[in-house]
């Protein structure tokens, strides 16, 4: 399994910007993905999931700006960021689930996201 994120970059506050990871191996539709980040100092924490019954979840810091829409057929999960904030500024990861019967999560590099003020 590898999954490619890509679509990081330099964006001014109040901007948006697309993330995307492109799934390949076993990963299909009926997978959970999302994207986690982790900004300098911080800990990785959650961002938006796409789970396997189809709900889309965020978190609270980015509920009514991000969204996390999926194409099943390019097997692509993506990361919409608008009125992006420079406490947005991390790595953000790209993560699939490996199964129902197994805990483990597959993880992609990380692409880069930093907000000016």
């Amino acid at each position: 399994v590898q999954l490619q994120a890509s679509g990081g970059g330099l964006v001014r506050a109040g901007g948006s910007l697309r993330l995307s990871c492109a799934a390949s191996g076993s990963i299909t539709s009926r997978n959970a993905m999302g994207w986690y980040r982790q900004a300098p100092g911080k800990e990785r924490e959650p961002v938006a999931l796409f789970s396997r019954d189809g709900a889309t979840h965020c978190s609270d810091s980015v509920k009514g700006r991000f969204t996390i829409p999926r194409d099943n057929a390019r097997n692509t999960v993506y990361l919409q960021m608008s009125s992006l904030k420079p406490e947005d500024t991390a790595v953000y990861y790209c993560t699939a689930d490996r199964g129902a019967l197994d805990l483990r999560w597959y993880w992609g590099q990380g692409t880069l996201v930093t907000v000016s003020s």
